[in-house]
């Protein structure tokens, strides 16, 4: 909703002159038409959910009083009955004890009081008002209980509850089917909360439904509506001569898409040449904003999915197949509408010159990034007879990578390299592989050259005071720096800061000592901890993973909102329409659209993981018994994690650890035995052997085999 609006009630609201009103009240004051009283509502509910309004018993408007032992945030529930409330701009969760919740129920936007007293180092906190419920269903596995009622029992075990569910509102459902459940009522003392099925999902054990599941838990969107459905069947599958007026016409130069063997979605193309000491280097981006058209349904359907999701057997696309696919995908061969961003760089890697244009190019090759690997690094002869006049691009391709390369290490850009996996699944949707997934030097190229380009569009809309959405990466917190200092010591490490800052440089030179060391893994992982989250925002305040002033995301259209609203502001600057209205226009709409996406994308990236983790669970649930060799990932009171070479991940309890009491020290990161100070590590490696595996918990439980296990292995 607009920010604009808020503005205005906000500052009605605070006047001297403000008496308490009710909703139609305040409608007359502010001469809000009976069309836009939805939107009135809509408005004064976000008011509510944000703790800036609240409501007397009368059903009136006041501004929220807030005192400094009041705060609003996100209740998180947690299966054994209490819970943690989420403040924004507070570092550390408040804890709220089981007697204190006061019938809140996991996600609820709440108002908390702070107690006096605290639970270990956590200051604790009491609900004292829920001013928005977060969640209106769960998903669960259905248990009928008699032939009058069942329970839902909820997939989500942040949820310590099980819902109630009379028979008339069961849809017929039986015990072991898979349900969404909306709740109509939250229950509160001892009384449990209640619902209605509106969807079975199929039996638990059927292929699909444990994915399935994981998309309605996070009310991710599958189907588009038929209305938008029929928006998209009217878009042509050409290109017309008339749609390529007024474009740059670049189809003369040669250029190729680089991706995996399985993308069906290109929106990058790029092109290389070289002019004496100059590279011209040209990425070039789909226009999908060209049949996107503002404020259509389509287009609102993009803003509200945000991003693309990949799942492990599916991908749930930002826009339908027939555009993401085919119009939009830049395919070999085809006439495709783009915003190109041609750069000119110099041998050191500075962007001498630039240019943004509209422009119709059309792609020489359709490239994997296995073949380009083949051609530059193994030399194989088949694959580069195969793409003879392509490969001094490649070539040329690589030089520029290393050069780009090395000037963001120059500057200190951060580099975590983390072995993503790849899960291969058979027709059943049962994992048959898992394996580390490999950068390679393909892939890197064309990091390198989006990386460029998104640093170069920012840049040029910022130095021209436009509205605009960056890609931001606030500094580390001072004190997560402190706590990553004094624990690198004991390694006999160092990290310099300066008034209470620190250069990326620092975390750079820091993963460069510890490359190859048995303490990388474990380092690694607690300097990215220590590390914000990216987010998209409107003002330009840096990235600091990326050790750079401008950066934004322009390079993916087809799966990402914040790069098609961009492009929609860069062709209208390009055309000369970026006049005061439109400014106005996106002054407006950008905050809620860059604050809704950055939601979208954490949304995407939770479920993401929810479903490879499922699916490692389920891999290793035929592996129970064997023995493998990993590494210490991470330590906490209740356990030892261990990472396998696939990138399994799996816990040896506390409680399993033999030969001593253990316990852990917080200020070595070490779980330590009492008696005889056997102590295990971060980083350390450990054989192990598969205990157990709980599909439901999506948990893999490890214990440290016996000599003679070992010996029979051996």
């Amino acid at each position: 909703m607009s920010d604009k609006r808020k503005k205005v009630i906000m500052d009605l609201v605070a006047a001297d002159f403000y008496v308490p009103m009710k909703e139609k009240e305040l409608a007359i004051m502010l001469q809000v038409s009976k069309e836009d009283r939805g939107e009135l509502n809509r408005i004064l509910n976000e008011l509510l959910a944000e703790g800036k309004l609240s409501l007397t018993k009368k059903g009136k408007f006041v501004k929220a009083k807030h005192t400094d032992k009041e705060f609003i945030g996100t209740f998180i529930s947690h299966p054994k009955g209490f819970g943690f409330v989420e403040v924004d701009g507070r570092e550390e969760d408040l804890y709220v004890p089981e007697n204190y919740v006061n019938g809140a129920f996991h996600k609820d936007t709440v108002k908390v009081a702070l107690l006096s007293g605290k639970n270990g180092r956590r200051q604790e906190a009491q609900v004292v008002e829920i001013i928005a419920r977060g969640m209106k269903q769960i998903v669960g596995i259905f248990d009928k209980s008699n032939k009058n009622f069942g329970f839902v029992i909820p997939d989500n075990t942040k949820i310590s509850e099980d819902v109630f569910v009379p028979s008339e509102r069961s849809k017929g459902a039986v015990s072991g089917h898979k349900v969404v459940c909306e709740i109509t009522d939250y229950g509160k003392n001892n009384r449990k909360p209640e619902g209605k099925i509106t969807e079975i999902l199929g039996h638990v054990n059927d292929p699909g439904v444990d994915i399935m599941s994981i998309v309605k838990g996070y009310e991710l969107p599958v189907e588009f509506s038929e209305k938008i459905m029929r928006q998209v069947e009217n878009v042509s599958n050409e290109v017309s001569e008339a749609d390529t007026a007024g474009r740059r016409d670049l189809r003369d130069v040669q250029m190729v898409t680089i991706d995996g063997e399985d993308a069906k979605d290109l929106d990058d193309a790029v092109s290389l040449a070289k002019e004496g000491e100059q590279y011209l280097l040209g990425v070039h981006i789909a226009d999908v904003t060209n049949y996107v058209q503002e404020n259509s349904a389509l287009d609102w359907e993009a803003r509200e999915r945000g991003t693309s999701v990949y799942l492990v057997d599916r991908v749930i696309p930002m826009l339908p197949h027939k555009l993401s696919n085919g119009i939009c995908s830049l395919n070999a061969g085809e006439n495709r509408l783009a915003l190109s961003c041609l750069m000119t760089i110099d041998k050191k890697g500075e962007v001498v010159s630039h240019e943004i244009v509209e422009s119709v190019i059309k792609v020489d090759r359709r490239m994997s990034y296995t073949s380009v690997r083949k051609i530059l690094e193994d030399k194989d002869e088949t694959e580069i007879k195969m793409y003879e006049e392509l490969v001094p691009m490649f070539e040329l391709m690589k030089e520029l990578a290393g050069i780009l390369r090395d000037k963001r290490k120059k500057r200190g850009s951060i580099d975590f390299d983390f072995p993503e996996s790849k899960i291969i699944l058979d027709k059943q949707g049962h994992p048959v592989e898992i394996k580390p997934y490999e950068r390679n030097v393909a892939t890197k190229i064309i990091e390198d050259f989006m990386l460029i380009a998104n640093e170069t569009v920012a840049e040029h809309f910022h130095w021209m005071e436009l509205p605009f959405v960056y890609r931001t990466h606030d500094n580390p917190d001072p004190e997560k720096i402190d706590k990553l200092g004094t624990f690198i010591r004991n390694f006999g490490y160092s990290i310099k800061s300066r008034q209470e800052e620190i250069h990326p440089k620092e975390l750079q030179k820091l993963l460069a000592k510890i490359e190859d060391t048995p303490e990388e893994a474990l380092i690694s992982r607690l300097t990215l901890r220590s590390m914000k989250q990216a987010k998209y925002t409107i003002d330009c305040t840096g990235h600091f993973g990326l050790a750079c002033q401008y950066y934004c995301h322009f390079t993916s259209p087809i799966r990402r909102y914040p790069d098609l609203q961009i492009h929609r502001i860069i062709k209208e600057q390009i055309r000369g329409r970026l006049n005061e209205k439109r400014i106005d226009h996106y002054n407006e709409i950008l905050p809620e659209v860059a604050k809704h996406s950055s939601e979208m994308e954490r949304r995407a990236d939770e479920a993401e993981r929810e479903t490879d983790k499922l699916k490692k669970v389920e891999f290793m649930e035929n592996h129970v018994g064997e023995i493998f060799e990993g590494v210490i990932s991470s330590i906490t009171a209740w356990g030892v994690y261990v990472e396998l070479p696939n990138t399994i991940e799996g816990m040896i309890h506390v409680s399993m650890l033999p030969g001593d009491y253990f316990y852990y020290d917080e200020e070595t990161y070490e779980m330590v035995g009492q008696a005889t100070d056997i102590r295990y590590k971060l980083g350390q490696t450990l054989k192990v052997r598969v205990k157990a595996t709980d599909k439901i918990l999506r948990t893999i439980d490890f214990v440290i085999p016996q000599d003679w296990e070992m010996d029979e292995e051996g």
